[in-house]
């Protein structure tokens, strides 16, 4: 019961974490149809300049300036570089953001260096929230999943419930009719893609306490990120938010886990030989295989519902 209790929690927060990080994705393609792959990058930069900000002036204000100083980045990316590049279609804008991810991770081995930086919680939030089965619950867990739900309460609310969410929605598929109302285009894009940029870097102030911050941070958690923004449905904020859970709670059960094909054949008095070719293939795992569990539901996904859990267009 303990095992299965800490694994749903750790789950839901690690679930939770990727939603946080894919939300601003998923936000930027949903009402821009840009699919940003310098996205990851900005989480990075978001944990990166906490640690930074932190150090100056407190933990407080690095939960509100690093978001903020994402959300400029992300402006200034929209608006010197994607919105000159959309002019040449959907491959040139995938390309422009890969080369662009590639670029920020040496800009920040040149600020911060190539080794991991010590982004401890700080100690404000480093206490136990509660305790279960004799165990204790970090604080910043709790922060973390409080964050994420907040997160998801604003999309959903700012985007499918407020005047200004509505404009931003029709501007992407009757631009030219948006305009002739009054309304200015491409400052309410760089307003999205800001927003955008905003949560990855505050999913990253978060996420640079669970995570190691590291210069190769972007690269391990990107793929991640894709697969939950596929798996959910392109430009769906809800079905994002399910992914995340699903592929959250999946991973953590897996690595929990430590049984085989040949534990489970045992059960039925089954007995592969180490002579057998599928031996060492039945002998992987389950904590061992977790890694590539997203991948493999990805794979699935494509093949029996291509749009995903909640998408409405095709991936």
């Amino acid at each position: 019961m303990e095992l299965v209790t800490f694994s749903l929690l750790n789950g839901a927060v690690y679930g939770l974490l990727l939603f946080m990080l894919s939300s601003g994705l998923t936000l930027i393609f949903s009402l821009m149809g840009v699919l940003n792959f310098a996205h990851a990058s900005l989480f990075m930069l978001g944990a990166y300049f906490s640690w930074q900000v932190g150090r100056w002036i407190g933990f407080v204000p690095a939960l509100v300036v690093a978001p903020l100083i994402c959300g400029l980045v992300g402006a200034a990316i929209e608006r010197f570089g994607l919105r000159q590049v959309h002019r040449q279609g959907h491959v040139a804008e995938i390309l422009f953001t890969f080369g662009l991810s590639y670029v920020i991770a040496e800009l920040v081995i040149m600020a911060w260096g190539r080794n991991p930086i010590e982004n401890r919680v700080p100690a404000m939030i480093d206490f136990a929230a509660f305790r279960l089965f004799g165990t204790t619950f970090p604080f910043y867990k709790v922060l973390m999943t409080a964050i994420s739900v907040g997160m998801f309460a604003f999309l959903y609310l700012a985007f499918k419930r407020t005047r200004l969410g509505l404009v931003i929605q029709a501007a992407l598929t009757h631009p030219q009719m948006v305009s002739a109302l009054g309304h200015d285009v491409p400052r309410l894009f760089v307003l999205v893609f800001a927003i955008g940029s905003a949560l990855a870097g505050l999913a990253g102030v978060i996420g640079g306490f669970a995570l190691m911050t590291e210069p190769n941070m972007a690269a391990n958690l990107g793929p991640i990120v894709f697969v939950v923004v596929v798996v959910g449905g392109l430009g769906s904020i809800s079905g994002a938010f399910y992914a995340s859970m699903l592929i959250g709670i999946l991973q953590t059960f897996a690595v929990a886990l430590d049984y085989s094909t040949l534990d489970l054949l045992r059960n039925f008095d089954v007995t592969v030989a180490r002579a057998s070719p599928l031996y060492e293939v039945l002998a992987i795992k389950l904590a061992q295989a977790a890694p590539i569990l997203p991948y493999l539901l990805l794979v699935v996904m494509l093949i029996v519902r291509p749009r995903g859990l909640l998408g409405t267009r095709d991936t």
